[in-house]
């Protein structure tokens, strides 16, 4: 099929933070407090899900409103 674009279903972590512009560090802080996207682990790797992805980017999106109200 010429011209099909397949969309990524997963990325790793790696990608993740490239992807989002934010350091693998950062992505660790925001797991600890909860804040990080859903992961699964597929064998030994630690994948994000394109949907864990998109709901992050919004309860993020969220998160900013309510900060924004708040000052």
């Amino acid at each position: 099929m010429l011209g099909t674009r397949i969309e990524k279903q997963s990325f790793s972590i790696r990608e993740f933070c490239e992807l989002h512009a934010i350091s693998r560090s950062l992505f660790y802080v925001l797991r600890e407090k909860g804040e990080a996207p859903r992961v699964m682990k597929v064998g030994r790797r630690t994948l994000i899900s394109a949907e864990a992805a998109a709901e992050w980017r919004k309860s993020m999106e969220h998160m900013s409103i309510k900060r924004q109200e708040i000052t």
